[in-house]
Formats: C-alpha cells, sequence, structure tokens
C-alpha cells in the first residue's frame, strides 16, 4: 500500500468511528512559545489536554508533519546512518479529549493494525507500563499473554513535562525476525532495531505538581501517535524507511542528478530527509537565517550539502527534487504545492551562499592545518568548533583530516564550546510550565452556558448579567468606581480574537453606567466587556442595555474587510505561496505579515494598492454564510489557515467570489463603505516574514494629503515646483557630479603640490633616503600622497603621520629594492603602533596603524629614524 494511501484509510477508519479529521497544523508552530517546530500529533490539542480551551468535538484524528531537531527529540545526528531516523516524518494519530480511555484505545489499535495496516496478529508485540494491570487485561482481549511486555517508566510511562499531564503508555512493536537480530522479546531488544515500536498509546491519566505528587485528570484522555513512514516501510517489507515510495522516489532524483547508483548510503537518505524538512517548514513560513529556529534550518541545509558533496553534487542542486516532492505530497499538502517556486528559490539561494562560504572554510581548513603542523600538531578546540559551527563541517569529518595529516583535535574545549551555544539557544527559548489549570471560566460555563455575539446586525442590544469580576475573582454586586469584567448572555460587542481589537462602548441600567474600555474572549466562548463602573450598582442576572462606539466600529470593520482585500491581491501579484504570519486590526490602521523571502517592490505596492482600489470602486455587497467544517475540507476555493482552530461550524466572508476566508470578525456590508485604501509602510519582521501596514477611508486621504505636503515643502525648499521637482534634481545631481570631479582635480594638484614640498625635505638615513612627517590631509588622501611621494622617490621610505578626531594615524611605505633587502613595512608598523596606543599591520611594502595618542607621533617618528639608523 502506497504511502498516501495509508494516510487515507487511517483518517477514514477513525472518522467512520465518530473522530473529527483535523487537518495537520504547521510545523511552525505560531501560538506554542514552548517548541521550535511542531513534534507530535497532539502539539495542537495541547491547551485542550490542559484544560485551557476546548472544542466542538471530543474525537479528533489527523496526520501531523512533525520536525525533530531539537531538544530531546533531536534525531539529526542520527539521520543517514540509521534505518528509521528522519529528521521530517508525518505522525497518525487518534485523539479522545475525556471521550473513549483504554478500553476503546485499545480496541481500535488492534484493529487498525490488524485491518488497515494488514499485519498478521503473530507479527506484533505489544508493551505496557510495568504497573499498569488495566490496560494488561484489556489487550489480553487481542493478544496472547506472553506477546504482553511490561516496562519501566523510562520507556512506558509518557509525560508533557516535569509537570502537568501524563501517565502510561503502551506501544505496538513490530517483529522483523531474525534477520534483524537474535533478541527473542522486546525485553532483550534494547536497539529496537527487530522489535521496532510504530504505534504509542498514550493514556493521560494523571496531572502531576511540581512536588511529583500525582492526582487523576477530571477528564481522562487519550493521545497516540504512529509514525506513518515506519507503518509503510513494514508494511513494504523494505529494510529502511528510505526504501518507501515517497523517499526513494526522491532518491531516485539524486541518483539521476549524480551519475551514482543507490546503495543504502547515507548521503542520499541524508539529502532526501532534509529536502523534505526544509520544504515544509520554508511552505510553513520559517526560512533559513542565523537565529532560532531559521538557524536550525540553516543547520539542516547545510547538512545535505556537506553529505550531497560525497556524491559529487557541488552546484545547487536541491531545488531539482522540489517538483518531486510536490507530486508524491502536494494533493495531501496543498501549502506545498501553493509555494513550490519559492521553496526552490530560497533552497538555491541558500545552496549558493554555503558554497561560497565552503571555499572560504576550505581556505580557512588549510590554514588551520598549517598552524597546527608547525606548531604542537594540535587543532584547538576553539578551531575545530569554528569549522563546525560556521562553515558546516561535521566533527567526524574534520577527526577524520585531522588524522590524515596526523594531528590530534583538542576535543574538551570543543565540547566546553559546544555546550556554552547549546546553553544560549536554551536561554532564547525559554521555557514554559505546562501545568494543566482548571479555569476558573470553564466552570463558568458549564453553569451559564456560552455567550451570544449578536453585533453583527446591531450595536446595540440587551443582555442579562450572568457574572461579575473584579480583582481576578467572580463577585456578586460591582459598586461605582470598580474595574472589572461584565459578562453578559448576549452581546453586541465583539471581543478581541483574530487579530481584530474589542469594542468600546458602555453598559447601562437605570443609575448604572459601566463604561467599556476593551471586550476580550477570556475563554471559549465567554464575551467579557472589560471597563470601569463610573456610576451606580450591578448586580447578577438584572439587565443592562449594550451600546458600541459606532464609529470604532466603523472604521475598525472598514480595516478588516480590506485586510481581506490585501490578502487576495498579494496572492495575485506576488504568488501562491502568500501565507498570513499575523494580523492586527485597529480603528486607526491595518497590519499585516506574511511569508514571504524578499521586500515587496515599489511597482508592487503600487499593483497591489491599485487592484485594490478598483475593487473598492466596484461597490460590492459582501456575503456571509456558514458550512460544516468538514465539508469545507473539499473547497479548494475558501482560504483558511493552517494551525487556527475551528469549530464544527464555520464563516465565511466571501467578497464578490474572488475573496473567500473563513472569518468570524466585523466588516462593512459593501466595499464602497472603505473610501480609499493605502499602503502606509512595507517592512521585514523577520527572516522570510514581511509586514505591511496600511489605511483607508479618512486615515488614507490624510496619508496621501501628507505625502503631497511633504513633495510641496521639497519642491519649495529646492526653489521649484512640484511637477518640475525631479528636473531641478536631476540638475542638481549633475551639478554636483561636476563640482565633485572639479574639486577632485583641485584635490590631486594640491596633493602633488604638497609631495613636491616633502620630497625636497628628503632625509638621509645611513644610505636610505626617507621622509618622515606629519601631514594636513584628509584620512582618505594619506595613501594617495604616500603613492605620489614613493614615485617620486623611487628608492627609500616614507613615514606620514595624521591627527585628526583625537586620533592619530601612521603610514609606511618602502621601496621594493629595499623590500627585496628586508626592510619591511609591517614589523616596522608592529613596533611603532604601540607608541601611539594603537595597532595595525599590512605588507612588506605598505603598513598602517591607528592610535588613540596623536601626540606621541614624534615619539614613533623618532623610533623610526632608529630603526633606519641601526
Amino acid at each position: 500500500m502506497r504511502t498516501n494511501d495509508l494516510r487515507k484509510k487511517f483518517l477514514e477508519y477513525f472518522k467512520a468511528k465518530g473522530h473529527t479529521i483535523v487537518p495537520s497544523s504547521p510545523t511552525v508552530p505560531h501560538d506554542d512559545p514552548t517548541l521550535l517546530f511542531i513534534n507530535a500529533g497532539m502539539n495542537q490539542f495541547k491547551d485542550v489536554f490542559l484544560g485551557k480551551t476546548k472544542r466542538d468535538y471530543t474525537r479528533a484524528t489527523s496526520s501531523q508533519k512533525c520536525i525533530r531537531v531539537g531538544g530531546k527529540h533531536n534525531d539529526l545526528d542520527n539521520v543517514g546512518h540509521t534505518s528509521r531516523h528522519m529528521t521530517f516524518f508525518e505522525m497518525l494519530g487518534n485523539f479522545s479529549f475525556g471521550d473513549y480511555f483504554k478500553k476503546e484505545a485499545i480496541a481500535m489499535a488492534f484493529e487498525v493494525t490488524t485491518e488497515i495496516f494488514n499485519f498478521a496478529p503473530d507479527q506484533f508485540w505489544v508493551s505496557i507500563f510495568e504497573t499498569d494491570d488495566e490496560a494488561f487485561e484489556l489487550w489480553k482481549a487481542h493478544m496472547p499473554e506472553n506477546r504482553i511486555v511490561r516496562f519501566g517508566e523510562s520507556e512506558n510511562f509518557w509525560s508533557m513535562g516535569d509537570t502537568g499531564p501524563c501517565g502510561p503508555c503502551s506501544e505496538i512493536l513490530f517483529d522483523r525476525g531474525e534477520k534483524y537480530g537474535n533478541a527473542t522479546t522486546p525485553l532483550d531488544d534494547p536497539s529496537g532495531e527487530r522489535y521496532l515500536e510504530f504505534w504509542n498509546l498514550v493514556f493521560m491519566q494523571f496531572n502531576r505538581d511540581a512536588s511529583g505528587k500525582e492526582t487523576p485528570l477530571a477528564a481522562q484522555s487519550v493521545d497516540t501517535g504512529a509514525g506513518l513512514e515506519r507503518v509503510a516501510m513494514l508494511q513494504e517489507g523494505v529494510n529502511t524507511v528510505f526504501e518507501t515510495d515517497i523517499l526513494r522516489a526522491l532518491i531516485g532524483d539524486v541518483e539521476k542528478l549524480s551519475g551514482k547508483s543507490y546503495n543504502r548510503e547515507p548521503a542520499f537518505h541524508v539529502v532526501a530527509d532534509h529536502l523534505r524538512s526544509l520544504s515544509f517548514a520554508i511552505a510553513d513560513g520559517a526560512q533559513p537565517s542565523n537565529i532560532e529556529r531559521g538557524y536550525v534550518l540553516r543547520k539542516i541545509l547545510r547538512r545535505a550539502v556537506r553529505y550531497a558533496r560525497l556524491l559529487d553534487l557541488n552546484k545547487p542542486f536541491m531545488a531539482k527534487l522540489v517538483p518531486t516532492l510536490v507530486d508524491h505530497m502536494g494533493d495531501s499538502f496543498p501549502e506545498l504545492k501553493n509555494a513550490g517556486d519559492r521553496i526552490a528559490e530560497i533552497l538555491t539561494l541558500e545552496e549558493e551562499g554555503f558554497i561560497r562560504t565552503l571555499k572560504r572554510g576550505g581556505n580557512i581548513l588549510n590554514s588551520i592545518i598549517e598552524k597546527a603542523q608547525k606548531s604542537d600538531r594540535h587543532i584547538s578546540g576553539a578551531d575545530a568548533f569554528k569549522l563546525k559551527d560556521t562553515y558546516g563541517f561535521p566533527l567526524e569529518e574534520i577527526l577524520l583530516l585531522a588524522k590524515d595529516h596526523d594531528l590530534t583535535v583538542n576535543l574538551d574545549q570543543y565540547d566546553v564550546l559546544e555546550n556554552e551555544a547549546r546553553q544560549k539557544s536554551k536561554q532564547a527559548h525559554k521555557k514554559h510550565a505546562q501545568e494543566a489549570e482548571e479555569s476558573q471560566f470553564a466552570t463558568f460555563v458549564e453553569k451559564h452556558g456560552t455567550c451570544e455575539f449578536i453585533g453583527f446586525d446591531s450595536l446595540e442590544g440587551e443582555g442579562s448579567v450572568l457574572g461579575l469580576v473584579a480583582n481576578g475573582q467572580f463577585v456578586e454586586k460591582m459598586e461605582a468606581g470598580t474595574e472589572g469584567m461584565v459578562i453578559l448572555n448576549q452581546t453586541p460587542f465583539y471581543p478581541e480574537k483574530g487579530g481584530q481589537v474589542g469594542d468600546h462602548g458602555a453598559l447601562t441600567h437605570k443609575d448604572a453606567h459601566f463604561k467599556v474600555t476593551d471586550c476580550i474572549e477570556p475563554y471559549p466562548g465567554v464575551i467579557a466587556h472589560v471597563g470601569k463602573l463610573t456610576e451606580g450598582v450591578i448586580i447578577e442576572s438584572e439587565p443592562l442595555l449594550a451600546n458600541v462606539e459606532p464609529a470604532r466600529r466603523t472604521k475598525t470593520a472598514a480595516h478588516h474587510t480590506a485586510t481581506h482585500l490585501l490578502q487576495w491581491a498579494l496572492l495575485e501579484v506576488l504568488g501562491p505561496h502568500i501565507g498570513q504570519a499575523g494580523s492586527l486590526v485597529t480603528p486607526d490602521r491595518l497590519r499585516f505579515d506574511f511569508n514571504h523571502h524578499k521586500a515587496v517592490t515599489p511597482d508592487e505596492i503600487r499593483e497591489i494598492e491599485k487592484l485594490i482600489n478598483t475593487r473598492i470602486r466596484e461597490n460590492a455587497d459582501l456575503d456571509t454564510y456558514e458550512l460544516d467544517y468538514q465539508d469545507l475540507q473539499k473547497r479548494t476555493d475558501i482560504k483558511q489557515f493552517f494551525g487556527d482552530k475551528y469549530g464544527a461550524v464555520v464563516r465565511v466572508v466571501d467578497i464578490g467570489g474572488y475573496s473567500k476566508e473563513l472569518c468570524g470578525g466585523t466588516h462593512v456590508s459593501n466595499l464602497h463603505d472603505i473610501g480609499l485604501f493605502r499602503i502606509a509602510k512595507e517592512s521585514s519582521i523577520a527572516a522570510g516574514v514581511r509586514r505591511i501596514e496600511a489605511v483607508t477611508g479618512e486615515a488614507a486621504e490624510n496619508l496621501m494629503y501628507a505625502h503631497e505636503d511633504q513633495l510641496s515643502q521639497t519642491a519649495t525648499h529646492l526653489q521649484t515646483t512640484p511637477p518640475k521637482l525631479l528636473e531641478k534634481i536631476d540638475s542638481l545631481l549633475s551639478e554636483t557630479k561636476q563640482l565633485k570631479a572639479e574639486l577632485k582635480v583641485y584635490k590631486s594638484h594640491a596633493l602633488k603640490g604638497l609631495a613636491s614640498e616633502l620630497i625636497g625635505n628628503v632625509e638621509t638615513i645611513g644610505d636610505i633616503s626617507a621622509v618622515i612627517t606629519c601631514v594636513d590631509v584628509a584620512a582618505s588622501e594619506l595613501q594617495e600622497l604616500a603613492e605620489i611621494v614613493m614615485s617620486r622617490l623611487q628608492s627609500g621610505v616614507v613615514c606620514l603621520g595624521l591627527k585628526a578626531a583625537g586620533k592619530g594615524q601612521l603610514l609606511i611605505r618602502v621601496s621594493p629594492d629595499l623590500v627585496a633587502k628586508g626592510l619591511k613595512a609591517g614589523a616596522f608598523i608592529k613596533e611603532l603602533a604601540p607608541l601611539i596606543g594603537g595597532g595595525g599591520g599590512g605588507k612588506p611594502d605598505s603598513a598602517q596603524a591607528g592610535g588613540k595618542n596623536p601626540e606621541k607621533l614624534t615619539l614613533a617618528f623618532d623610533a623610526f629614524r632608529k630603526i633606519l639608523a641601526s
């Protein structure tokens, strides 16, 4: 069975068992500061397991894209050298959020293993936690007792962190036969080569506090993960994951490009695996760089390039593999297909840059080897670390090169530097506690239900007080002067979410007046009005009249709809790879972050603005409607954001049929309400992420007027009119160019005149002619002056000093005939530089130094005369 068929059948099986198919979240986690990359299927459900949020479903299934290159899940160094380690893989999973538990999870896992994966019952074993007798009894209904083994906590007990949800787990292991070892049970196979684990069932049974105490969770859950590639390997009966259909296709391309046949060499594995990690990460918005996850991606790419050179692939080649990857995985992951061209471009740019670095690194490597051969035949740990960290030379290759030249490497110092680098990375990537929390609002929702938003059609409405919060606690009454939150059963106030800021306004009842300065959603389904009770008293259950500030809402809605138009226009102008990486919608402006690897040009910005303003002038009405989320998965015309969490029913904002997005925010009813759209700024906020800030309506007009005023003021300053401004600037530039040329001629004459004066004061020291003096020229002219003097002197030395900006500068030139006799400018400058409080260097015929003590130049000159006389 092909990999794509396996994935499809797995998901369809669990859908038939009442599970919601949830698309894979991006490999780049946008809302989890604990992760560099998504590394497990449960990551996107972590807040559900922690009790922070709820979903519209209690059963889910997914095939999650995972990248494991850091922390305890770091497979990078093993990739290529084992049969099963990869940096990128898919994790099949089924999840229960307080729904079914061990009995159903075990039964379904057995059924999938035998009927979907088609493994015979006598081909696999199961392991359980050593004290989990419940799991043992449940597995006995499906398996003989002698194929159920018990392991300790290190193998079969899972925890999210030091604190938080945890529980026993049960693994399903495939017996690959005597070919892979002579162990007779998984207990005798610590390497896992024969009894290969392919599915792990985690039973989240307890919550562990900081003291280590474990208490049963109120809602016990299930998290399972099966490696898709491992299952495919076992089902296809091949020896390694790299021989499964998708990876083997990529290796086939590498064979064609290199002209070499594949025989399970690590280099083929590394290239095929790393291409997938890089391609999916780039498609999901990451990009190689020098910090955090960008640094990790650059490290992956450089490792692939290093191994490719073993196959004689010495030029950029990875982009040529992308079409095959898209062909095999693009239908299941459309973001890969949309970003294909961008992935290829970024890979090529990175490869070209690294190849240039390798050429420099090769020279540095040679100099390091030469230095070690001349001294103690020892490569320092600092040099070895530099070769690995900066130039991508693997440590094992450095050791081999050292051995070839009969050298050793200081591994102790290397390890210290490596650990320091790891610590810096950890400090940059802060840890966050994972302790499960029973939100105070969860109890509130259980008692009162969710709040209803009625603000799409009206900015005014009446609601009953369901809850009052002051000082972080629910209270029964709120008095004048109190700051806090008011929760109504229904409200026209839109809470801050999806990038849109919350509404402002007022809640009133008789003498009570609550000024709303923000509106938030502290828990799914809870709309909290944040502000201050300025007058009167509010108590639970009484009615309040809610009034949204209309001008603020209207401007916010215009900017929100304009954000949808901007997303559409970016896709039209820049290409289908554009993906939203963040947004902010306020009454004053909009901010839109998106994945793109280079600056948007002025022409592109103009085209984007024209497209949007043309649509605004069409005066199209907006259409909003709801769809079942499962039905939406079949639609390719509706924009949804991978990684966002959607309910069972979703709202679509449809602008003229050309822009369709899932959105719960407020919008204009007709595009003419936007008025005008202008881009105020385009910038970079991270590697591969651009930001556009824009305004609409009156704010856009004010921006236009500000630009006109600036143009007019500039023209006035240059004594012309705006229409003739370019002509005036061209004239001034031409005049400036001519003046610079005249000044250059003048300075050249002046330098030649000064050189004549200096030649007239030549000193003879021994048999050497010398010009030794301070001069008053610009620092940039010192070199040219020395050349003129030397050309007239022909044989001799020139030592010129310069005092400028509180510092001293020395320049020494030595004629070729004296260099041949052993006089070296570089050696002279090293002796003289300390005298003026500085340092310098150079070549035998020319050297320079700078220092902080210009008053000591005379002392340096005298010292130079003594050196020449000796």
